[in-house]
């Protein structure tokens, strides 16, 4: 038991990370829980289209509206204890909304108003357990800790979370979400144990938290390589989002599968990420991460051609396989190089813009492959993806040299 401890949480990661990956891990059951149950509960109160979609926008505004103040705050406040207060109240917030359903129900507008607050609250959680991180694990373990994160991340949310969030619907509409509860008050517990803290800057006051806004902004523009992390994130969320905008109906309509099968597909890509941790521990001492880099815009460039050319099943669900295999690795390394670039005083601010460039792009995305499916044809968002992405592998091919891990740290 003792061995396969040290194998699994390796000492050199140091005893912070013991407290940080389990409560990562167990937020993101309760998360992957509340993909399948969040949907079936707004589902269960209205069956507009536009309704059920505009509750996935509700929980993602927050990041367009406060992602930026967020990493400022992350960055002048003890980042520790904003993880425990976000993940308190993300607590409170969801098991007040599961109370309400399980005993008289809740009216759409009070679901509406739950996540955009867990919304607002996963802007200071996720910047924080960020920064948080980079303080309490040496940087040249950075690699490992981000790859055990990104392993359990999917488990959770991908392969283990969406069964049981469904289970526990059909037991009671509230259940899920006490479940979802339970974790964020067990993640706060948990980090509230970390001991690791920021360095303290030596610095006058700040007065303005626009200020600290632009300092990040200016830094991150100002290097090449996460400059050119954060726009190929944001043209690949873009374009990966525009595609799979209409997956189910693609799935249906083009793949010929059912409802069942188009779970299972929708499992092939989960699979695939679950590989990526072992596949970068494979190949990323070998080739280096500058290699991964380049390889991951040829795998994604591929993977839209292929879905954009294919009808068979069998091809689309190892081609996503693949592309789960490709997420992750890329994730790995893209944020481990950033990790390692960025002050640690500004790690809050980065990591934010950073985001906000990740999710902004995913929402342009989203509607930009809603209209170009609904007015060409379901194929198109696929095949305007991998037009996309040819002329961004082209344009990102070079500036990624700048980025690769063994460098990053030297650069900043």
């Amino acid at each position: 038991m003792r061995s396969l401890r040290a194998l699994v949480l390796p000492a050199e990661l140091g005893r912070d990370f013991r407290k940080i990956w389990p409560a990562s891990a167990i937020t993101n059951l309760g998360d992957g829980a509340m993909i399948a149950a969040g949907p079936l509960l707004v589902a269960s109160i209205t069956t507009a289209p536009l309704a059920v979609g505009a509750a996935a926008f509700v929980q993602q505004l927050p990041w367009l509206l406060f992602a930026l103040i967020s990493g400022a705050l992350v960055d002048r406040l003890d980042r520790r204890r904003v993880v425990v207060a976000a993940n308190t109240f993300r607590a409170v917030v969801i098991g007040a909304l599961g109370f309400a359903v399980l005993l008289t129900g809740a009216p759409l507008w009070a679901v509406y108003l739950a996540l955009f607050l867990m919304g607002s609250a996963e802007t200071l959680a996720d910047n924080g357990s960020g920064a948080l991180l980079v303080t309490a694990v040496p940087k040249e373990h950075l690699g490992k800790a981000n790859a055990r994160l990104y392993a359990t991340g999917t488990l959770g949310n991908q392969l283990g979370g969406p069964p049981i969030g469904a289970l526990l619907f059909a037991v009671g509409a509230g259940v899920p979400l006490l479940l979802n509860s339970a974790t964020f008050a067990i993640a706060a517990a948990l980090i509230a144990r970390v001991s690791a803290r920021p360095p303290v800057a030596d610095e006058p006051a700040r007065t303005s938290l626009w200020l600290d806004v632009r300092e990040g902004i200016h830094w991150l523009w100002n290097h090449p390589g996460v400059r050119t992390l954060a726009w190929t994130i944001l043209v690949m969320n873009t374009t990966f989002c525009a595609a799979f905008a209409t997956w189910v109906l693609f799935a249906r309509e083009r793949l010929g599968l059912s409802d069942t099968q188009y779970g299972l597909l929708i499992s092939a890509g989960a699979v695939g990420a679950v590989c990526g941790m072992p596949v970068y521990r494979l190949l990323e001492p070998r080739v280096g991460s500058l290699t991964l880099l380049r390889a991951g815009l040829l795998v994604e460039t591929t993977v839209h051609l292929l879905l954009a050319v294919t009808r068979n099943p069998w091809v689309a669900g190892a081609t996503m396989a693949v592309f789960g295999v490709h997420a992750v690795v890329w994730g790995i390394v893209s944020t481990t190089a950033r990790q390692l670039a960025t002050p640690d005083a500004l790690m809050g601010r980065v990591n934010s813009v950073y985001t906000l460039a990740s999710i902004g792009g995913a929402a342009l995305g989203s509607l930009l492959g809603g209209v170009l499916a609904q007015q060409y044809g379901l194929v198109a968002p696929f095949l305007v993806a991998f037009v996309g992405m040819v002329v961004t592998t082209a344009a990102a091919w070079r500036p990624l040299r700048y980025v690769t891990v063994r460098e990053a740290a030297s650069q900043g």
